[in-house]
């Protein structure tokens, strides 16, 4: 597949070394690609996925995938991007969580041999033992302070009230050293990243083509940005994660969900798999109703499936249908165990004898009754219908044996669970 046409046609070339060359060598050969993540949390989270989406794209057209993980650059940190220096991390932090992040890239991408088969590398292998001198001889005589000046990286940082510290203008060097170490040892023609990463790309570009005399090539695509401007992958509440300890597949899901219609038309066919003629036919189903959000559901059951495995995105859409008002009676047992992850809950090992009282007792109500008066008004439902005051709790069947899930109004829920 000539996959160059296809990342245009999808948006995801903002910059990129000449078109012709790159296109030909990828129409014409496999070429091994690189996009690189400093691991400075124990998980990967949204604002990665298109770098590690992307690679998966150029496998499955032919390609060699290697996901790098900063664990020497993520001691220095990368000023690409950001109005201050961030938090060092010792090494032994860094390692753990490149650690955990492995097992996070192999649902991403395929990692069992093969002729594409990817391959996760982490910078410091090769430049932790490498001495300082070693450094500033091997690397550093090749790139001049005019070349590293001019990028906007660096520019935008030396006249910010923050300044830019050595050891982030150092930055630079080391990652064009990590493309000409793949490229000399892996055969890694091309790296890719977000617009921001343009000077880190071309920077080791020209380094290949000084010590190695070799020909290299760039891609970066758009920086993914919200429509109002905001950071891709932020919530009020933080990060959007890849783990599921902290950020549920439920919470993942509906980050995607939440999408607005002008941001799905550009996500949709960047994040998909889904070929461009599928992505165009989705959105053309969305746009005669919007208000169904056919292409919101598609890209977040493809991602939740993708990140989570097809049972934690199966019980994730269970979720949203329970949240949402649907019937929760046909609902898997792993769909409840992900409900009490996202509503208060109780466990008993007695139910009570009427309505007024559960209602009392997990607080969903403040006082008898104030449940009395919900309940009067049709407000209170539990596992899907609505009950009156005549109803008995021993008379409501408990889903899966133990469960009761109660609703008062249509967005407060309380799960109940009876210990046997």
């Amino acid at each position: 597949m000539n996959i160059f046409p296809e990342l245009q046609a999808r948006g995801l070339v903002h910059d990129s070394t000449p078109a012709a060359a790159l296109e030909e060598r990828l129409a014409k050969h496999s070429v091994g690609v690189y996009v690189g993540f400093d691991p400075t949390a124990n998980s990967l989270h949204v604002g990665h996925l298109l770098g590690q989406i992307s690679l998966r794209r150029l496998q499955l057209a032919g390609h060699r995938p290697f996901p790098l993980a900063g664990g020497a650059t993520g001691m220095v940190g990368d000023p690409s991007g950001r109005s201050e220096e961030r938090n060092l991390l010792d090494a032994e932090t860094l390692s753990y969580n490149v650690a955990c992040i492995s097992g996070q890239l192999s649902r991403l991408l395929d990692f069992s041999p093969g002729k594409y088969a990817a391959t996760l590398v982490n910078n410091a292998d090769w430049t932790a033992q490498v001495t300082a001198l070693d450094f500033l001889r091997d690397v550093g005589k090749h790139i001049t302070i005019n070349q590293m000046l001019a990028k906007d990286s660096v520019k935008s940082r030396l006249t910010s009230e923050n300044g830019l510290s050595f050891t982030e203008f150092s930055y630079m060097l080391l990652q064009a050293n990590d493309f000409r170490h793949l490229s000399a040892t892996h055969d890694v023609e091309l790296q890719m990243g977000g617009s921001d990463q343009w000077g880190n790309i071309t920077a080791g570009i020209d380094l290949i083509r000084k010590t190695l005399s070799r020909q290299a090539h760039g891609i970066t695509w758009p920086l993914v940005t919200r429509s109002d401007g905001s950071k891709f992958g932020k919530t009020a509440d933080g990060a959007v994660w890849l783990d599921a300890e902290r950020t549920s597949p439920y919470q993942f899901r509906q980050f995607w969900m939440q999408l607005s219609d002008v941001e799905i038309a550009r996500y949709l066919p960047q994040f998909s798999l889904s070929t461009l003629e599928e992505c165009a036919a989705i959105l053309t189903e969305h746009a005669s109703a919007p208000e169904k959000r056919v292409a919101q559901k598609h890209l977040a059951q493809e991602l939740t499936a993708m990140v989570h495995g097809a049972p934690g995105a199966q019980a994730a859409a269970q979720v949203s249908d329970i949240l949402f008002g649907a019937d929760p009676t046909s609902a898997s047992k792993e769909a409840f165990l992900a409900v009490a992850r996202e509503v208060p809950c109780s466990t008993v090992h007695d139910m009570p004898i009427d309505v007024v009282t559960l209602l009392s007792d997990i607080k969903l109500c403040s006082s008898k009754s104030e449940a009395r008066r919900t309940i009067e008004q049709g407000g209170v439902r539990i596992n899907g219908q609505v009950v009156t005051l005549e109803t008995a709790v021993g008379d409501i069947t408990e889903l899966h044996g133990k469960y009761l899930l109660v609703r008062r109004g249509k967005t407060a829920y309380h799960l109940v669970e009876k210990k046997r």
